[in-house]
């Protein structure tokens, strides 16, 4: 007869624990949920800034790469042909032959030319004012000089 009441009580304690253990897992509080909501803000008010700060500088190196794949370009046109192309034929010269160019040995870029990293036209000059051909883009803003973010990217 011992066992009897033991086995009775041991039987009803998982049962109470159980339905402890179901009312509290029912849900969140409504202050708990704003605490995380907190907390997810916080998170994101620190880390977002930092992240759109890296994407503005890998456009800048974006545009650096481009400018100095087409300044390799460039090169390869000037060994072919004896000279850079004008200011006229601009980059489209790396693409396509010019009428008046006989020793045009191209394509020399596998695709078209790309613009800049914000949508843009590189800029392009020969001869130019900083080394023998000029090649720059405007940067984000699009406009000549500016500073951070907005600066020129250029090859000189």
């Amino acid at each position: 007869m011992l066992h009897t009441p033991l086995l009775c009580l041991s039987r009803s304690l998982p049962i109470r624990h159980t339905a402890q253990v179901t009312q509290r897992a029912r849900g969140f509080t409504l202050l708990e949920l704003l605490v995380v909501m907190v907390i997810i803000g916080l998170l994101a008010g620190y880390v977002g800034p930092k992240y759109f700060a890296q994407i503005g500088k890998s456009e800048v190196k974006t545009a650096k790469a481009q400018i100095d794949a087409l300044g390799k370009a460039l090169d390869q046109y000037r060994l072919d042909t004896g000279h850079y192309p004008t200011t006229e034929q601009g980059l489209a010269a790396l693409n396509g032959a010019p009428s008046d160019e006989p020793n045009w040995q191209g394509p020399y870029l596998q695709k078209t030319v790309p613009n800049d990293p914000w949508g843009k036209a590189y800029q392009y000059k020969y001869p130019g004012e900083h080394g023998e051909y000029d090649l720059w883009s405007f940067g984000k803003d699009g406009q000549a000089g500016g500073k951070d973010e907005f600066a020129d990217v250029v090859n000189w």
